[in-house]
């Protein structure tokens, strides 16, 4: 069980690259990950005016961009730029692929804002929009076993749950302050495994250093079961759980897939993925 492989991961994990796959257009700054068939889905957002001060709500303002669904082959091939997002709301958050639909947050790139919740259908690539948000989500999960949709606002500091309609039947705040949690996946039994960083001060060096990590999330009872640190670095220099996440378990081994770096990076956006060495699985 996937879950139970996750609960596993402690912080003398090693992982193992074991595939580098280079996007080969531009990617910009990727923030979901999901598999869906023959399909890789991977969300990113086009800026093209940053925006201001957002951390102060009386002087912030939404800059603009363009946010996008690329859909690649599984050799890493552009299919298709789905352009999604609506005015101020261009900023795509974490995915997951419910076994139907690709669920993804579109938001306003900054906190206390607001964001659309919509679906990609797998197959034809449609868009529909589900409903909208009061909030800045930041990702966004699908529990087909209850019908109730999962997602988390700006750093994961509050967790929310609705019905496939929008209507809300829960939110509670984040006990962990441990990471901000950037995309996640659904794991069964009101379960997420999620992924993410936070990027905390150095004395003796100049910029943050980034803390990546790996947790589980329960809906169900409102807790976080387990939490682990995840420290191995992109050539441009980010850690691995920065954005786009999936996790995948084949043979009894766990299979850690992202794209941590932007267009602009280094080597531009890489898909890796690595095998976690220790312990088994």
């Amino acid at each position: 069980m996937i879950v139970d492989a996750v609960a596993r991961l402690h912080r003398g994990t090693s992982w193992e690259l074991i595939g580098r796959i280079p996007l080969n257009f531009p990617t910009y700054h990727p923030q979901g990950l999901a598999f869906a068939g023959d399909y890789i889905f991977l969300s990113s957002v086009e800026v093209l005016d940053p925006p201001l001060n957002v951390f102060d709500a009386t002087r912030s303002t939404p800059g603009r961009g363009i946010g996008h669904m690329f859909v690649l082959d599984r050799s890493g091939e552009l299919v298709r730029d789905i352009v999604i997002g609506e005015g101020d709301m261009y900023h795509p958050g974490g995915i997951d692929f419910d076994g139907a639909n690709i669920w993804v947050p579109v938001g306003e790139y900054r906190p206390n804002a607001n964001s659309i919740m919509v679906t990609v259908d797998p197959v034809n690539f449609a868009v529909s929009e589900r409903f909208r948000v009061s909030d800045s989500i930041g990702w966004v999960i699908s529990d087909p076993e209850s019908g109730t949709i999962y997602g988390g606002n700006w750093g994961s500091r509050k967790f929310y749950g609705w019905t496939e309609g929008g209507e809300e039947v829960e939110n509670w705040r984040n006990p962990s302050s441990f990471i901000d949690y950037q995309d996640c996946q659904f794991a069964g039994n009101g379960r997420a495994i999620c992924s993410g960083i936070a990027v905390l001060p150095q004395s003796t060096a100049e910029g943050g250093y980034e803390l990546g990590g790996i947790g589980i999330v329960d809906f169900r009872n409102h807790v976080i079961t387990h939490e682990t640190p995840l420290q191995v670095f992109s050539v441009a220099g980010h850690v691995l759980t920065r954005n786009p996440f999936a996790i995948t378990v084949e043979s009894n081994e766990l299979f850690l897939h992202v794209a941590p770096d932007d267009g602009d990076d280094v080597r531009g956006t890489e898909l890796l993925t690595f095998k976690a060495v220790s312990p088994k699985v």
